[in-house]
């Protein structure tokens, strides 16, 4: 594996706890992957590898389960670089090496585009996902893949939740598996039940080189960043909260929403359970 230099090796205390951590994750993704029919035999799978902690841990967890999964697919590890100054792809083309695998490295400036494109004030985000999700598109038909899998975690899907009911309006989440509009290409998100601090504590262990998104780490105001902020703030007090929203999001009571279309009897189950005619 690549360690940043200077790193001691692991003592055997830690050796456990990282033999601990990574088989807790590794039952969280292989209940994804069975739960919600992720990988299929014959999958070839572009694995988004965006230099972050995220996208290591999901090429490294991905290729244990292509180890011994009853299956056979293909991973392509593909890095989009964006053009942003100072970028070096090198050490996550040595990490993805180590691993056994290539890394495609594809460059297209969308680091220009995306600062000409939003508005003054606004966040990044919104335009440089389009961007990065439709050339990740493109390289997977280009490449004869199926699926793309991409590295979000149990707190981006809390996150996103929490953005989409305080400022749009409406209950919803990121998938962990969707079809995109034209059909022919499956989204895949494999860690959505693991805890980014499990994560990222694994990847300390490990040693490994994170390269640093300056676009996303340059507005610390944006939305995402405050609503992972009020939620490490609650757990502080509720240890389990994080747990407790996650099932919640596949723990749907249809007839107590305000959405009418939605209840399952004839009558208002609401107004029926109020007393009220």
């Amino acid at each position: 594996m690549v360690r940043v230099p200077g790193l001691r090796p692991c003592d055997q205390m830690s050796q456990k706890s990282e033999k601990s951590l990574f088989n807790s994750m590794n039952r969280q993704v292989g209940r994804a992957i069975q739960e919600y029919e992720l990988i299929a035999d014959g999958d070839r799978i572009l694995v988004a590898m965006s230099g972050g902690k995220d996208s290591s841990f999901l090429l490294h967890i991905l290729s244990e389960f292509q180890k011994k999964a009853p299956v056979s697919f293909e991973l392509f590890p593909v890095h989009l670089d964006q053009g942003q100054p100072g970028h070096d792809s090198a050490p996550m083309k040595a990490l993805v090496e180590s691993m056994g695998y290539e890394l495609h490295v594809e460059y297209q400036d969308t680091y220009s585009t995306v600062l000409d494109l939003t508005p003054e004030g606004k966040t990044y985000c919104a335009v440089c996902s389009r961007l990065r999700r439709g050339i990740l598109y493109r390289l997977a038909r280009e490449n004869g893949c199926n699926r793309i899998a991409l590295g979000h975690h149990r707190e981006d899907l809390l996150s996103t939740f929490l953005m989409n009911a305080f400022f749009n309006g409406k209950l919803g989440s990121m998938p962990p598996i969707y079809r995109i509009e034209e059909g022919d290409l499956h989204v895949i998100r494999p860690l959505a039940q693991v805890s980014e601090d499990d994560i990222r504590s694994y990847v300390e262990l490990q040693g490994w080189t994170v390269l640093p998104c300056n676009l996303c780490g340059s507005q610390e105001g944006a939305r995402r960043k405050q609503m992972e902020t009020m939620l490490a703030d609650m757990e502080k007090s509720s240890p389990q909260i994080k747990n407790s929203l996650l099932a919640a999001l596949g723990n749907i009571h249809r007839d107590e929403l305000l959405d009418q279309s939605l209840w399952t009897g004839s009558r208002r189950p609401m107004a029926d359970a109020l007393g009220i005619l």
